[in-house]
């Protein structure tokens, strides 16, 4: 059954240490937030920690499969999407609990080779009534192919109203890999990115570039009642990115460049 239904539940006091060192990491302009304030969305994931040995990670700096998450015999894994519902603002400085659940585990066989999708969902509570459901996917790949030719990626639109670049150097990646208990080495270990899982330098974090399309949502339409996003393409340390908007008829279309035009990540906002 591929531990489908299976749960487990961290509680987190929601430090306001950690919100001020996640308003400095994203270069936040203002106060960050203080005790009884609202934690921005999608901020949760500077929480829950799930802190292990070093005999509890895996090769990647993941935690080891088999336990929770169950053992497929697929060694990469990568965060290739995530839809968020926000019910309630959650608040600094009070305890909150997050209860996880293993929905669904989808095995495929793909033009690169054997895979398995994963969908948790995550219900965040706060004084008894729950403020944020998120589905998360997670994708286990089996290993890396260093001959193979690259999987061509969609192309993004140009079509955007409104447009903000940045580029992530390696000190951003690294202090938010810390800031998130984020142990995947493809962010920090440049050798093990190269040479282990075959892409041509650091990734960016996948939640980074959906955190900075996130603002910009937010900027447009303020309180956010949904967010979704897809992973397409990797977006690297050396890469500037163009984080595109585009508000329509529900709210706003989102969308994160790379330099060549190709999509590293697509989003919707209400």
């Amino acid at each position: 059954m591929d531990n489908i239904g299976k749960t487990k539940t961290v509680s987190d006091l929601l430090d306001p240490a950690r919100a001020a060192a996640m308003h400095a990491v994203l270069d936040l302009a203002g106060p960050a937030p203080m005790v009884g304030d609202a934690l921005p969305p999608f901020w949760q994931y500077a929480y829950f920690w799930e802190s292990l040995p070093p005999m509890g990670l895996g090769r990647d700096g993941h935690p080891r499969t088999g336990e929770f998450i169950p053992d497929l015999g697929l060694p990469r894994r990568m965060w290739a999407g995530g839809s968020l519902h926000f019910d309630a603002s959650l608040r600094v400085g009070v305890r909150a609990e997050k209860k996880s659940k293993i929905i669904d585990v989808v095995r495929k066989n793909a033009r690169t080779g054997p895979l398995a999708i994963v969908t948790l969902r995550h219900e965040i509570s706060q004084d008894g009534g729950i403020c944020v459901v998120e589905d998360q996917l997670l994708i286990y790949r089996a290993e890396a192919d260093l001959d193979a030719r690259k999987p061509k990626p969609p192309i993004a639109p140009m079509d955007e109203t409104i447009k903000k670049t940045r580029m992530f150097s390696a000190t951003d990646l690294f202090r938010y890999s810390a800031l998130t208990f984020n142990g995947h080495r493809i962010h920090y270990d440049r050798d093990y990115a190269i040479n282990v899982e075959g892409y041509d330098g650091l990734i960016v974090h996948g939640p980074l570039l959906a955190q900075n399309l996130l603002n910009l949502a937010q900027s447009l339409l303020g309180q956010l009642k949904t967010f979704q996003f897809r992973a397409t393409a990797p977006l690297f340390d050396f890469e500037t990115v163009a984080f595109c908007a585009k508000p329509d008829a529900k709210g706003v279309i989102l969308w994160a460049r790379g330099p060549d035009g190709r999509m590293c990540l697509s989003a919707s906002a209400t």
